[in-house]
């Protein structure tokens, strides 16, 4: 029991440094900007960031099936905090980015750990409760960083959004030092080169996200990489991705939908504040309260949703919660300069019920239906199909939002939430019910 109380501990303070740096920069970059100059590679410090976040989750996972959980995020927080370190000693833009990168490969590594550990040591009616604690993290870090970065500034120096890192990261190191590990690895010869064309392939298309110029070419070179990838991977006995996971027609729907579902919603919590405050007359404060009904829906079905599955299946809550992610959708379109912070709140929290329920069950699903070998693979992958639905979905709301005038822009982009909010619910149609056990896959019970 201590065991596992101390890699919880270290799992949470991991997720809430590698979350508050998702976006503590949002409001102190331009600060950061003016002094090291280079304001052109202001999107960059995101950007690098962002993409090895995304890339190196699939990666850690399938390593960790091959050598074990607790060396690989360890490796993890150990990169973060030295990113951490080297970004608060940037003295040019040029050195943040770079450093950025290191501190987006270690919360690459980190990320998926919570979901992994949390399949390996809790049965599955105590799964939801411990992601719902997960959940929380982003919440809090979300309230935490932009007041964090702002105190930061004005009563110290923007260094200190990075160095606050460190002693939360080697106090994570130490609490998994005691973590008796369940799990019992399958050696296997790593697959460097997949893991290399896979990373060239999805860093080349996330490109695209952040590029104004040559899309096209990123897009397409990504795409012939991914197919290179692909196609090495069917001759590999020990492949990054092993391809015969994804042949389960379960696995691989419950995949698809987790893309086009964060495709369609995932991303509009980052436009409804600019709505409120550009069309409702909100302030920077009250724009913001309906990110707190996001969380808050999403940890209300999180905590039941175990019991749930052992009830009902997953495929009928998967189904429940994209019918309420089209429900969502469509109040979205209803938006207007009179609705104001509470219609927002109503819609932003539906959406986090949906996302709370379709989450929780989805990796549930993906960790039952793995072989244990495969288990940090299929919930890094289906973690890593998310974050991609997010990355392009958010890229064309941003595309319509800035190409299209006024409040016409934003009804573009609630439109085209909504009926990608349909298209997920065809997703989830195809997915089937297999056998779940109500005991941990590890053994250990509740």
């Amino acid at each position: 029991m201590k065991s596992r109380t101390s890699v919880l501990i270290s799992i949470v303070l991991a997720m809430l440094v590698a979350s508050m740096d998702s976006t503590i920069m949002n409001t102190t970059m331009p600060i950061v900007a003016e002094e090291l100059g280079r304001f052109d590679l202001y999107a960059w410090s995101f950007a690098a960031y962002m993409i090895f976040n995304t890339v190196l989750a699939p990666v850690a996972g399938r390593i960790s099936d091959l050598f074990g959980r607790k060396r690989v995020f360890a490796c993890g927080i150990l990169l973060f905090l030295v990113g951490s370190l080297l970004c608060g000693l940037s003295q040019s833009m040029v050195q943040l980015v770079i450093f950025r990168a290191v501190q987006g490969i270690g919360a690459g590594v980190m990320m998926p750990f919570p979901m992994i550990i949390a399949g390996d040591l809790f049965s599955v009616e105590n799964r939801g409760k411990i992601q719902a604690l997960f959940t929380s993290m982003w919440g809090l870090a979300a309230l935490l960083a932009p007041m964090l970065g702002a105190f930061f500034v004005e009563y110290l120096n923007w260094r200190w959004i990075f160095y606050v890192n460190l002693p939360i990261c080697v106090l994570a190191f130490l609490m998994l030092l005691p973590y008796k590990e369940v799990y019992e690895p399958k050696p296997a010869k790593v697959d460097y080169i997949g893991a290399i064309l896979f990373t060239i392939g999805v860093s080349l298309l996330l490109l695209v996200t952040v590029l104004e110029e040559n899309r096209a070419v990123f897009g397409v070179v990504g795409a012939l990489f991914l197919i290179w990838f692909y196609l090495f991977e069917r001759k590999q006995a020990s492949p990054l991705v092993p391809l015969g996971m994804l042949s389960d027609r379960t696995i691989r729907w419950v995949n698809i939908n987790g893309f086009v579902a964060c495709l369609a919603l995932f991303g509009v919590g980052s436009f409804i504040p600019l709505f409120l405050q550009s069309f409702a007359g909100a302030s920077l404060f009250m724009s913001g309260l309906p990110l707190l009904g996001l969380a808050a829906g999403w940890m209300v079905v999180a905590v039941p949703a175990g019991k749930w599955v052992l009830k009902y299946g997953f495929r009928t809550l998967l189904i429940a919660g994209n019918v309420l992610l089209v429900l969502a959708g469509g109040l979205l379109t209803l938006i207007n300069a009179e609705s104001g912070v509470g219609f927002a709140t109503v819609c932003l929290t539906v959406v986090g019920l949906a996302f709370g329920l379709t989450s929780t069950v989805a990796i549930i699903a993906v960790q039952q239906l793995a072989e244990p070998h495969q288990r940090g693979i299929s919930t890094s992958f289906l973690m890593f199909c998310r974050n991609i639905g997010t990355a392009v979905g958010v890229t064309i709301m941003g595309a319509i939002v800035t190409h299209t005038q006024g409040i016409a822009g934003f009804h573009g982009l609630f439109l085209f939430g909504f009926v990608s909010t349909l298209a997920a619910l065809v997703t989830a149609l195809f997915i089937r019910n297999r056998g779940l056990e109500s005991t941990a896959p590890g053994g250990t019970g509740s």
